[in-house]
């Protein structure tokens, strides 16, 4: 594993990768205030073992990269923004939008030499890997959407236990161990009920992720980023690249309309529902989804 930090602007970004640098690089995404790490090193170690170059990084406001201290969203009451949101609209009053969050991730590239790479993103990762493959089109040699959405108007919102959970932090004043505490419940609740982690297992990521970085306050800019960007649709449609949608049969937080609304508005594009999977990538099913990474790579 070799790690930096890729200046793009005025944002430190933090990555690192696997594999041989000689290899076809993939670039993968993560999601709303989700630290690189969800990326397991072992999931990671794998498809570089398939013969990839595999680069995670930080996005912005979250893990090891810049913080927007001091930001703020703005744009209205967030019931209005949301209803715009629905309908398909940007709601006005971000930090930043996804447009700026897949320039960074071509900045992440331009750092490390890279012309072209397969882009995988999950969650917020998959909305910015479809504004990557719509602006960045030279530089996309596949795109594969886990779990996410393209926000298209009048979609079924997210399960509302499902998305509190993801919102809300732990109370005021709380201490480590209870944010720890509080970290395992909400990955219980988004996460696959057909396979859950062990308990130490869960545990023992909750604190890693814990003492790497903890930054609530940039989950509410990225999400602003999201409300932000409103539908993409318009960028779907320029997608030329092959595209792979992947989603869980088990996934209350983006539903799995999201994926189809993704799968018809990206020309050609190939839906993959993955039984028993979630708003998460087990362990278990870690075989299915990178054998049907390795296979979309291979193909494009």
């Amino acid at each position: 594993m070799r790690e930096g930090t890729a200046t793009v602007g005025d944002v430190d970004l933090f990555y690192d990768e696997f594999g041989s640098p000689d290899d076809p690089a993939v670039l993968l995404i993560m999601g709303l205030g989700a630290q690189m790490v969800l990326w397991r090193t072992e999931f990671c170690e794998q498809i570089a073992a398939a013969g990839y170059r595999v680069i995670r990084f930080d996005n912005r406001d979250s893990g090891l990269s810049t913080k927007f201290d001091g930001a703020r969203s703005g744009g209205g009451p967030l019931p209005l923004k949301l209803l715009k949101f629905f309908v398909g609209l940007p709601a006005a009053g971000s930090a930043y939008t996804l447009t700026d969050l897949a320039n960074d991730a071509a900045g992440v590239l331009d750092h490390l030499g890279i012309d072209r790479a397969h882009i995988v993103g999950a969650s917020m990762g998959g909305m910015i890997a479809q504004v990557f493959a719509a602006d960045h089109a030279d530089r996309t040699l596949s795109a594969t959407v886990i779990m996410s959405s393209n926000n298209r108007a009048f979609l079924p919102p997210p399960g509302p236990r499902q998305l509190l959970a993801l919102l809300s932090p732990p109370p005021k004043g709380a201490g480590r161990e209870e944010i720890i505490a509080n970290s395992v419940a909400v990955s219980g609740v988004i996460g696959s009920p057909v396979y859950p982690p062990a308990a130490e297992t869960a545990l023992a990521r909750a604190t890693e992720y814990f003492d790497r970085c903890y930054y609530p306050i940039g989950v509410a800019r990225q999400f602003a980023a999201i409300l932000a960007s409103g539908s993409l649709v318009g960028h779907d449609e320029l997608i030329g690249a092959r595209t792979l949608v992947l989603h869980g049969t088990h996934d209350k937080l983006m539903r799995a309309s999201g994926a189809r609304a993704v799968a018809r508005s990206v020309s050609d594009a190939r839906l993959v529902m993955v039984d028993g999977m979630a708003h998460d990538l087990p362990e278990p099913l870690w075989d299915r989804i990178i054998g049907e990474l390795t296979r979309h790579f291979a193909a494009s």
